[in-house]
């Protein structure tokens, strides 16, 4: 039935989401999800607004909720914006901020999704390289452009940069909008967000989905000046003015309200990302260093994409990406600790099978 497509539609290549399969006694470490499960007041809160209320429309500005985000961290109410998921307000970026005849500067090996939400609102992408080692340097974003985005920490290599270099690109770039993606950014790193009083061109986006455990309420947000966020607003209310459900809210706002928990599953997941990096390196492996919930790793002596289908066999999924410059690497979600070391043995495992095929 393609051909009731517009040829627009025809020429998008969309992005490709990690698997979600469906098979028993599964160890999932492809996808970046928590280990650890939400707070339990999330699901206090979320029982307590089923009943009559859900036929009523939700908040549609989510003021309750930009409020408690807000406080958390130390800005005001109008400097919020929040979205279904950090991929939504991405999307909401990327149309109401870049383009205007120019290129959007990236990272080469980054987001997949940022070439895609290029090809979905016209815009000309310019991926600039990473170093060999795959770290951004401030330096690399030259030449004219309609804004700069990048993760930090960046993904899928977990590497971080430091707010000093953030702050060296702003400076740089004044007349253009600079994103931080910082999806990753609380299993180590320090956010962007304590600069947007100093930088009216910083924005700064989060999710919920991994370091509060609400990949399944689809809850993101920007933080920056209130031009950009009115430009948010903006396109927003042209497209859906309800983003977020009252089930969403309510999720949310409890998540924010539980430091302890959050404080205590997101150190215990860098506490395993520690000894999952030095089981790996005593296999053999190459381990880049991560402040995220996940590892990015290559074996010199073994496709990267062979180890991935082994892993397979038996029961445990990673992420391959098949591109340029990373075809070797695979991307491991940090589980929790029997799922971790599942993992390390099985690849202990498999690399004595490989020996053994290669003598």
């Amino acid at each position: 039935m393609s051909r009731y497509w517009s040829p627009f539609v025809h020429n998008l290549v969309p992005y490709v989401p990690g698997e979600q399969p469906k098979m028993p006694d599964l160890v999932k470490l492809n996808t970046n999800e928590n280990p650890y499960g939400p707070s339990p007041r999330v699901n206090e809160a979320i029982a307590g607004q089923l009943g009559d209320g859900l036929r009523l429309y939700p908040d549609p500005s989510s003021d309750a909720l930009k409020g408690t985000i807000a406080r958390y961290h130390g800005v005001r109410s109008n400097h919020v914006f929040v979205g279904n998921g950090s991929d939504e307000v991405l999307a909401h970026i990327f149309q109401g901020l870049f383009g205007h005849g120019k290129p959007l500067l990236f990272p080469d090996v980054t987001y997949s999704f940022y070439p895609v939400y290029c090809g979905l609102y016209g815009i000309e992408p310019k991926p600039v390289p990473l170093d060999d080692d795959f770290r951004i340097h401030p330096d690399m974003f030259q030449g004219e452009c309609s804004g700069i985005i990048f993760p930090n920490p960046n993904a899928p290599t977990g590497r971080l940069l430091p707010l000093s270099d953030i702050e060296t690109i702003l400076k740089a770039h004044p007349d253009v909008v600079v994103v931080v993606d910082e999806a990753y950014v609380d299993f180590g790193g320090e956010t962007a967000i304590g600069l947007v009083d100093q930088y009216s061109n910083l924005l700064v986006t989060q999710t919920l989905s991994k370091s509060r455990s609400l990949a399944g309420l689809r809850v993101g947000f920007a933080v920056g000046h209130p031009d950009l966020i009115e430009a948010l607003e903006r396109i927003k209310n042209s497209f859906n003015s309800y983003p977020i459900d009252r089930l969403a809210l309510a999720g949310a706002i409890a998540a924010y309200e539980d430091e302890e928990h959050f404080q205590s599953t997101r150190k215990a997941v860098m506490a395993e990302r520690s000894r999952v990096t030095e089981g790996l390196e005593a296999l053999g492996f190459r381990v880049l260093p991560s402040s995220a919930n996940f590892v990015f790793t290559e074996h010199p002596d073994h496709e990267g994409a062979d180890i991935a289908g082994h892993l397979r066999e038996h029961g445990i999924i990673v992420r391959h990406f098949n591109k340029p410059r990373i075809g070797n690497f695979l991307r491991i979600t940090i589980g929790n600790p029997e799922q971790n070391g599942r993992l390390l043995a099985t690849l202990g495992d498999i690399l004595k099978r490989f020996d053994r095929e290669y003598r």
